[in-house]
């Protein structure tokens, strides 16, 4: 499950709150005052990227058997 920064509307607090994909665009309220609260931009996702691109691939051994093993 993906984490979704969210901010509120009355107290401009920022938090993050794990939830399922299919709930992105239901936002819990403010944990602070209990407000209605906007989603962010993630930005997660491109720091991933970024971070599998430095990573060389790591060829797996063989486990054997199969037609081309």
């Amino acid at each position: 499950m993906p984490i979704y920064e969210y901010a509120c509307r009355s107290c401009t607090d920022k938090f993050e709150k794990l939830q399922e994909i299919k709930s992105m665009n239901h936002a819990p309220p403010c944990p602070q005052c209990g407000s209605e609260s906007d989603r962010q931009l993630s930005v997660f996702s491109s720091l991933i990227s970024d971070f599998a691109r430095e990573i060389p691939a790591v060829p797996t051994p063989s486990q054997g058997g199969g037609c081309c093993g």
